[in-house]
């Protein structure tokens, strides 16, 4: 049976990622200060015997995890929500640089694989469409969301140079556009966002004129990816996403439709950085990972419209 950290474990992405790794028959740890993440995503996991919570931050030494035998190191940790680009940039920052490195050099300790979760956002605004893995982006170190996309960067980086100088088996998943139940109320994008304006009868806030774009992958089709690129030898990123391209206006209109809605829709300016447009190229994963996909958006709708509508009944 392998063990498996899972850095950021309580949130979105990584609470399901620690769901599918207990299937798997893996020793989970989840590692989480719960800034941004939360206990109740990860509660009903604790019955299984062979998983196992941890409130640590990676920012800090990890002491505490030098006793675990360790095979694989997932780092989901960093808060990704453009609403915390402007409170919280210097964490964000450290949490891709330091934290990181820390869990670099557990993995080096360990002879542990270690997969981080970067982002499509190391594009920044690119005029590149579609977007692979070969476009070097158009980022502002400077920007209102330079803490995250250059974070990213600088992750990507650490995880080469440690593979080169150490040998350390590091994987580097870009992760595009992704949703599903779990994600929180406030996050700040736009399927959250969407459904919680709907189902309160509030306006929907559109940036713009709602044409730029994103491909939305649900959860479950992302965690699938993210362990495949683990077991898989790949070094070199990947982009993992769903190249289904949808306007934020269509996007907004199809939830209103999956909600039975027909609330207002407000245009706001937006804000600066803000990418015009996102569709992930997946050839690389479909050719290496054998991956694509397979929640189409309508399915992917239904199933968050049931989750929103539960917790805001609770």
């Amino acid at each position: 049976m392998k063990t498996a950290i899972v850095a950021g474990g309580a949130g979105f992405i990584g609470s399901h990622l620690c769901e599918f790794l207990l299937k798997q028959n893996y020793k989970v740890i989840a590692v989480d200060n719960l800034i941004t993440g939360a206990a109740k995503n990860i509660n009903f996991l604790r019955q299984d015997p062979n998983f196992s919570f941890m409130e640590l931050d990676i920012n800090q030494k990890l002491e505490e995890l030098a006793s675990f035998p360790i095979d694989e190191i997932y780092n989901m940790a960093c808060p990704a929500s453009p609403r915390f680009f402007s409170s919280m940039p210097v964490f964000i920052l450290k949490t891709s640089s330091t934290g990181h490195t820390h869990l670099l050099e557990l993995a080096k300790s360990k002879n542990a694989k270690i997969l981080l979760a970067s982002s499509s956002e190391v594009y920044g605004d690119s005029p590149l469409h579609p977007q692979e893995e070969t476009n070097r982006g158009n980022v502002s170190s400077i920007g209102p969301r330079s803490c995250y996309d250059e974070g990213k960067r600088v992750a990507e980086a650490l995880s080469m140079a440690y593979h080169k100088e150490y040998g350390v088996q590091t994987r580097i998943a870009r992760i595009f556009n992704t949703y599903g139940p779990r994600m929180s109320f406030d996050d700040g994008r736009v399927i959250p966002n969407f459904f919680i304006q709907a189902l309160t009868g509030k306006p929907l806030s559109i940036y713009g004129s709602g044409d730029q774009t994103r491909s939305l992958c649900y959860v479950s089709d992302m965690v699938k990816g993210l362990f495949l690129l683990m077991q898989s030898s790949e070094i070199m990123p990947v982009n993992l996403g769903n190249p289904d391209e949808r306007s934020v206006l269509e996007i907004s209109k199809t939830v209103l439709d999956t909600c039975g809605k027909a609330n207002e829709l407000i245009f706001k300016v937006v804000p600066e950085d803000e990418p015009k447009k996102r569709k992930p190229d997946i050839s690389k994963a479909e050719q290496v990972l054998k991956w694509s996909p397979h929640v189409d958006l309508a399915a992917g709708l239904s199933y968050c419209h049931s989750y929103f509508t539960t917790e805001m009944n609770r």
